[in-house]
């Protein structure tokens, strides 16, 4: 972990406290509307107004997107939700920059708790999608096209953000946690962990990286999103790397080994034709060896049967005349 945190220092870039100041974070709810576990973000309140501690939400705000590097670099999904007006539509253009899934018209019920069922609507946006592009509604009257159309349009508006999604996220980061009840309830209770934007009114226990900050500033919301989708993309860059590395390792360890393999045959083959070859020379030599003892007996058969032949005759008796 220690790893991880160290690599997200080296290449996020700083955060000053001034570019906060600018953007408006620090800017509370007033002083009636505030939640009694916030303490801890407040600085101090100003014409009946909680002021956020910028210091606290640039901790958090650093902390949140160490965390989302972590999971850009092990491929991991991240979720965005945010359906309030003022950040919707900047969260949703960071979203598509990073290719990250969202959900920017309403929050789903049931999209985590629920997910077998909402997987059933996200394949059936797929399968209209691919239908209409493929020309498979041609077959079908113009009135019948107009409502598929029609139904198409209405799924790509609540699902459109989450269409590539396969599985449940790793994490949900959300824009206001007080408007997305729903949204933290059914990750708590799946123990998926949250990343969000905690204004002065909502409650931070709540949340796994809480970041302190105003959740009704666009200028705010834009800041910290993104922020968080630049460390997700940096992430996914040095994960893509690191995976390009593992694999020209293994492609080196493959094409090691199937050279030693190749030379391990060689060998064989070679100890294979050099033992062929033994074996062919010792063949021969038996075979001259037969030959030379073939001939030998013919050449030794005659004298043979010569010297039979002078011992049954015998030698001639010595007549003596006398």
């Amino acid at each position: 972990m220690e790893q991880r945190n160290c690599l997200c220092f080296i290449f996020m870039k700083d955060i000053s406290l001034k570019e906060l100041l600018e953007v408006g974070c620090h800017f509370g709810h007033r002083k009636e509307r505030w939640n009694p576990k916030a303490t801890e973000f407040i600085y101090q309140v100003r014409d009946g107004v909680h002021v956020i501690d910028l210091v606290k939400t640039r901790n958090g705000l650093k902390k949140a997107a160490e965390y989302i590097k972590g999971l850009g670099q092990e491929g991991k999904i991240i979720l965005f939700v945010a359906s309030k007006r003022q950040a919707k539509g900047v969260v949703s253009q960071a979203a598509k920059k990073g290719e990250i899934p969202h959900l920017c018209s309403r929050w789903i019920g049931g999209f985590i708790t629920n997910w077998d069922e909402v997987k059933k609507n996200i394949d059936k946006i797929n399968t209209f999608r691919r239908e209409k592009e493929d020309g498979s509604w041609n077959k079908f009257p113009k009135h019948e096209i107009v409502k598929l159309n029609k139904i198409l349009r209405k799924l790509e508006l609540v699902y459109g953000g989450v269409a590539q999604m396969e599985k449940l996220p790793d994490a949900v980061f959300i824009v206001d946690i007080r408007k997305e009840e729903s949204c933290i309830k059914e990750a708590i209770r799946r123990k998926i962990p949250t990343i969000a934007i905690v204004d002065t009114n909502s409650n931070p226990a709540l949340v796994d990286y809480p970041i302190p900050a105003n959740d009704d500033a666009v200028g705010s919301i834009q800041f910290i999103t993104n922020f968080l989708t630049d460390a997700y993309i940096e992430g996914k860059k040095i994960g893509e790397k690191k995976q390009e590395q593992q694999q020209a390792r293994e492609a080196k360890k493959e094409s090691e080994r199937i050279k030693k393999t190749l030379e391990k045959e060689e060998k064989k083959k070679q100890r294979m034709e050099t033992e062929e070859k033994k074996e062919e020379l010792e063949k021969t030599k038996e075979i001259r060896k037969k030959k030379e003892l073939s001939k030998k007996d013919t050449e030794e058969k005659p004298k043979k049967l010569l010297d039979k032949a002078r011992g049954k005759r015998g030698r001639p008796k010595k007549i003596s005349f006398s």
